[in-house]
């Protein structure tokens, strides 16, 4: 991490940081870091797992295990008990940084917060891993990938290149900084490029669990604030948009807003740009440091998720989306040579100009009785741009229709949410319509375990948990009856 030591040294008097109420100095932020760093060699630890809440603490914490050639191992704070453990047993962390003792395998080291592991417990993991990151993904229990501290700074500078005729001098983290892509696009491209980060609480700008949100805090912060640019997934663009359509106050400073996490309806970005809101899709995997491709003013195409970053390779081969620069060094726990490309399982292609174009996935596609190819994600995407509708699944395999499970937002009634859908119906072609839905409780959908921990629609599980609602509604429409294709192994997608 020599280049980020060297953008403290130049920038030293700017303001590195703003969190509650205290501006930190690129020097400060040094002096600090060097300090905890000369902490984790007293404690001599090898693997530094934190789980903290955004802030000046967490910066630390990364940054001193990344500069002294320890590996960081970043927890979600939204992780349930069992899912921490297994993080901590799984990557073979020694050194624990949280509120609470993990459990008996762990004692206190005599500095507030941090706890040591009682025993050796030998993990392999890559030789050269900086950061092993780990995402909820579809299981409950996550995989740790493991990458070098290269590709994180890489990734990085890559960001920073293509957004530098912006100006951004001022980056507000709304993600948790746990998430790869707030902490690589975010925070450390923002650092990269001399600027001011801003991180408050999660609890301050709006934010609750994995995806709960407060949409007067998360405005008013904004306001406060007033940021050149954010990273939002899907939902908080379509708040944002939602409010200025509205005409609610929103600060007039935004120069760029990235939006990923999941795929983005065109319409949405649509209505945000009409709204003021200069949002951009992009693309990225865990397995390939974050983001991977990003569309930017000047080189935009609406409907693609942008070209590809200058440090990246990538083809579509098959109609699958490949990349083969940078990818991860493996994952840990599991033995093996170092992978030299990663087959992401997203359906995609590069047009004549460059810009990459993502279908879907290609265990969720499924081919409709009439012989249509069908993206179920695409749908869904639709369908929750509703400010009504908060989950969708959609299934149709072989079926002459496509049927969806739907959870209401914000206590929308079965009028508004069949209002959303004939919307939503209004921008599809006829092939991709959804002629029956079922509206499920919120509560029974998140008991039947339909949903991750950071929120994201489990598909084999509605299929599994509402099998009974399917085949009522395929047979409503005079639909024959098969089992849906719901398989979900895929690598850790990212839409940045």
């Amino acid at each position: 991490m020599n280049g980020l030591e060297d953008v403290c040294h130049r920038f030293a008097e700017r303001t590195a940081l703003i969190s509650q109420g205290l501006s930190i100095s690129y020097a400060s932020l040094l002096t600090l870091v060097d300090l905890r760093a000369l902490l984790f060699d007293e404690l001599q630890a090898r693997r530094v797992a934190c789980q903290q809440d955004n802030g000046l603490e967490w910066v630390v914490n990364n940054l001193a295990a990344l500069f002294t050639g320890i590996t960081a191992v970043p927890v979600p704070h939204f992780f349930s008990a069992a899912q921490r453990d297994h993080v901590l047993v799984d990557s073979g962390a020694d050194v624990y940084i949280g509120a609470e003792c993990p459990g008996t395998a762990w004692h206190f080291s005599g500095h507030p917060d941090i706890w040591q592991r009682r025993d050796d417990l030998e993990v392999r993991i890559p030789r050269g891993t900086a950061l092993v990151t780990y995402t909820s993904g579809t299981t409950g229990r996550p995989k740790g990938v493991c990458l070098s501290s290269e590709t994180l700074l890489n990734t990085a500078q890559s960001v920073v290149s293509v957004l530098s005729p912006l100006g951004i001098e001022r980056h507000m983290c709304v993600l948790p900084l746990s998430l790869l892509l707030e902490n690589v696009a975010g925070l450390l491209a923002n650092l990269l490029n001399g600027g001011s980060t801003v991180l408050e609480p999660l609890a301050d700008v709006g934010i609750s669990g994995s995806s709960g949100l407060d949409l007067g805090r998360f405005l008013a912060a904004q306001n406060d604030t007033r940021p050149h640019s954010l990273i939002l997934v899907p939902q908080l663009l379509l708040a944002l948009t939602t409010a200025a359509e509205l005409d609610l106050a929103l600060p007039d400073s935004y120069r760029f807003v990235a939006v990923g996490g999941a795929r983005v309806a065109p319409d949405l970005l649509a209505r945000a740009r009409a709204a003021g809101i200069p949002a951009y899709e992009g693309y990225g995997l865990t397995e390939c440091g974050s983001v991977v491709s990003l569309n930017v003013p000047g080189a935009d195409r609406p409907g693609s998720v942008g070209r590809p970053l200058p440090h990246v390779t990538l083809a579509c081969r098959n109609d699958e989306i490949v990349v083969s620069r940078p990818v991860h060094l493996g994952y840990a726990g599991q033995s093996g040579c170092v992978p030299v490309k990663v087959e992401t399982g997203d359906l995609g292609t590069l047009d004549e100009n460059g810009f990459l174009h993502v279908w879907g996935r290609r265990k969720h596609h499924y081919i409709s009785a009439y012989g249509r190819n069908i993206s179920p994600e695409w749908i869904e995407s639709e369908l929750t741009a509703e400010l009504a509708i908060g989950q969708a699944a959609v299934f149709g395999d072989g079926q002459p229709v496509n049927v969806a499970v739907l959870v209401a937002r914000m206590h929308a009634d079965a009028d508004a949410v069949r209002d959303a859908v004939a919307r939503c119906n209004a921008r599809l072609p006829d092939y991709a319509r959804i002629s029956a839905w079922q509206l499920v409780d919120p509560g029974d959908f998140s008991d039947a375990g339909c949903l991750t921990d950071n929120g994201r629609v489990r598909r084999s599980w509605v299929a599994e948990q509402f099998a009974g609602t399917l085949d009522d509604l395929f047979t409503s429409q005079g639909a024959r009856l098969q089992p849906p294709d719901v398989s979900n192994d895929a690598p850790s997608k990212e839409y940045s």
